[in-house]
This record gives structure tokens, C-alpha cells and sequence, in this order.
């Protein structure tokens, strides 16, 4: 009989942010492991639980199991749905949790946490949610068979922020292939009113420590510039977001400052194509995705000089102090203005990115789950 692996499935009943696009790629990969037979499913199911108000197409994942679970408990129900209808449902499997929170009471489990963000940037989030991770991570920490993360740098955060052991904490790797499986929309100039001059993108929420206001703040110190900077991505509930008029207040009356808020997939895989550089201002990251997303679409990066985005992007990107604007202006404006540069980070982004992928990193995942598991 095969053992059971079970895995959180809430994520997939909200709009999908860096940690939830981890977490669906990985269970697609696994879905496509299972399907080719690869030696490291020999012997197990996979069992998607998900709450009861999320739909999932039955060809999303096509070799594994979904199952909703629980029962509707209205607002806040992510959060009890995940203490309580999840490790009920999950009794006797391995449990898998993909996008940093887990059950409190349920010790055979393996958790991925991707950084200590609650703790390192607390004003960046609401007070409610800073309680629960101050309580939640450490403990899932200690009573996890496993913790898993995404980079050296958040191995070593979650061990100094939440005092867990760093021997019990697994690195795997992260890629941006997905963004090449995507579809591509036509004509996105038109579509959001776009101009046609050259534009810089910044993508990522309106949180605090995503630190968009340091895009526009450059922008506003150069004065004039023949360029546009476009910055996609919405805010989250539980994110102290960047209010619009902290951010419109550095526009200056051309509005060369577009936000155009959330947009989906094949938006943003066009927006990438079509940039001139993508500019990463953050403050606090445990990884990074989108600059690897922009570099595997053939995008030039500039990015915030920290030690995750360092261990993400490596000499592929040009690097800035994430406090200084005019630093950051003077370095959009030469990137902008050089073709024969932008040619060669778009030629080093792609050779760093070429070897990572999804598929990597869901075999990876399984092989640190399998001493959990009884012998096949």
C-alpha cells in the first residue's frame, strides 16, 4: 500500500503572491514526477487538502488526490481551517506545508518557511499577524519533523529569529521556468494606457519592505528623463501597504510613475519582455523571485545590494544601496541610455538562471522528505 504524503493546499484559494507560486509549482512538479514514474514517488500517494470553499480543475493536478476538507468557518477561517480541519484530515500521512504556516499540533509534518520577514521588517505587517508568527514559527520549528527554505540566508534567519536548530533547517533551490510556460498578452501598452516610451518595471506588493517609494523618490531627483517607470503589484491584508498618496506624492506632472496595481500572468510576462530593466528596491527579502522571473525572460536587473538577492542573482544584476534614491537614478538613467550594457546583463541573466528549475527543486524537496517516511 503507498504511504501518504499530504499536502496544505491553501494556497490555492487565494491570489497567488512569490510564496504561493512556490508552493503551486512544486505540486505541479511532483503531479509531473509522479506521472513519469521518477524513482523518488516509487511507493507514495500524494493527497491535496484543501478548505471546502476551493475549487481545484481536476487536470491541474492530475496524479494526485483533492480533497476538501473541513467545513466553512467564514472570516478567519484560513488560519482555524489550518490548526484544526487540516491536521485532523491529514491523520497517519506526512504532512506538507509549503507557504510558512503550519499546525501548531501535528509533529509529523515538513514546513517550508521562506524568510523571518515578521520579525525583521514587523512594520510591514499588522500587528494580529506579527502575534501569530511570533508564536507559530517557532513552534512548528521545534515540533516539525523538518524545515525547509530558500536560501543560506534564510536558513540563518530563521535559526537566529526563531531559534531553530540550523542542522534541522534544508535549503532548496528556486527558479523562474514558469514564467516560459506562461501565456504572453498582446499589445500591454495599449491595454494599461501605456506610452511609448521606454519604460524601467518594478514588480512586488505595496508592502512597507518592498520599498517602492525609493523608485519614484529616484525618479523624482533626476527631473527630467526619457524614460517611464511602471510598478505592478497589489497589496495584502495582512501587509502595512504603502498608502497611493505616499507613493503619488513623488510623481512629478508628467506621471511618468505608473502603478498599475495587480495584473495577471500574461500581463506580466509581456510587461517583462517589453522593459527596458527591471528595478528590485526591496529592503528585506528571503530570496527574491522576480528578478530571477525578469532575468529568465531575457530582462536586464537592477537590484537592492542584499545577501539574499546577492545569493539569488550573483554577478548576473547591477546592484544599489536600497536607502539611497540618487544612486538608484543615476544608475537607472546609464542603464537606460546603454544598449550595448542592457544586452549583456539581459546574456548574463539568462546563462544564471539556466540551471535552476522547478522540477529541481520539487526532487530536491522530495529526497528531504524521505527520511521521514517509512522505508519503501
Amino acid at each position: 500500500m503507498p504511504t501518504t504524503v499530504a499536502i496544505n493546499g491553501r494556497f490555492l484559494g487565494r491570489q497567488a503572491t512569490g510564496v504561493d507560486r512556490f508552493a503551486h509549482e512544486v505540486v505541479r512538479c511532483i503531479d509531473q514526477l509522479v506521472a513519469e514514474q521518477d524513482p523518488a514517488t516509487s511507493g507514495l500517494s500524494f493527497e491535496l487538502l484543501v478548505p471546502p470553499a476551493v475549487s481545484v480543475d481536476a487536470q491541474q493536478f492530475p496524479h494526485m488526490q483533492v480533497r476538501q476538507v473541513g467545513r466553512h468557518v467564514g472570516r478567519g477561517g484560513g488560519q482555524l481551517w489550518e490548526q484544526i480541519s487540516l491536521p485532523l484530515a491529514a491523520r497517519g500521512a506526512l504532512l506538507l506545508n509549503l507557504c510558512n504556516a503550519a499546525p501548531l499540533l501535528y509533529p509529523h509534518q515538513v514546513t517550508v518557511m521562506h524568510d523571518a520577514a515578521p520579525v525583521r521588517v514587523p512594520q510591514a505587517y499588522s500587528r494580529a499577524f506579527r502575534s501569530w508568527y511570533g508564536v507559530m514559527a517557532p513552534w512548528v520549528g521545534r515540533v516539525a519533523r523538518r524545515v525547509l527554505t530558500v536560501s543560506e540566508f534564510s536558513r540563518r534567519e530563521l535559526a537566529t529569529a526563531y531559534r531553530i536548530p540550523g542542522r534541522k533547517i534544508g535549503v532548496l533551490p528556486m527558479s523562474g521556468d514558469h514564467m516560459l510556460r506562461l501565456p504572453e498578452s498582446e499589445d500591454v501598452r495599449h491595454k494599461f494606457g501605456l506610452s511609448d516610451r521606454p519604460y524601467v518595471l518594478a514588480v512586488s506588493s505595496a508592502s512597507y519592505h518592498k520599498n517602492f517609494r525609493l523608485v519614484a523618490d529616484a525618479i523624482r531627483m533626476l527631473g527630467k528623463v526619457d524614460y517611464d517607470v511602471v510598478i505592478v503589484g497589489g497589496g495584502g491584508r495582512v501587509f502595512q501597504a504603502v498608502r497611493d498618496d505616499q507613493i503619488t506624492e513623488s510623481h512629478d506632472a508628467d506621471g511618468r510613475v505608473r502603478r498599475l496595481g495587480y495584473v495577471d500572468d500574461a500581463d506580466l510576462k509581456a510587461l517583462f519582455r517589453g522593459a527596458g530593466c527591471f528595478v528590485f528596491p526591496s529592503l528585506y527579502e528571503g530570496y527574491g523571485l522576480p528578478p530571477v522571473e525578469a532575468m529568465t525572460l531575457g530582462c536586464p536587473v537592477l537590484a537592492s545590494s542584499l545577501p539574499s538577492v546577492r545569493e539569488a542573482c550573483g554577478a548576473a544584476v547591477l546592484y544599489f544601496p536600497p536607502t539611497r534614491p540618487r544612486e538608484l537614478g543615476a544608475l537607472l538613467t546609464h542603464v537606460m541610455q546603454d544598449s550595448a550594457l542592457r544586452e549583456k546583463l539581459r546574456e548574463q541573466g539568462l546563462a544564471r538562471v539556466r540551471p535552476y528549475s522547478w522540477r529541481a527543486t520539487a526532487a530536491r524537496l522530495l529526497g528531504e522528505i524521505s527520511p521521514w517516511l517509512p522505508q519503501r
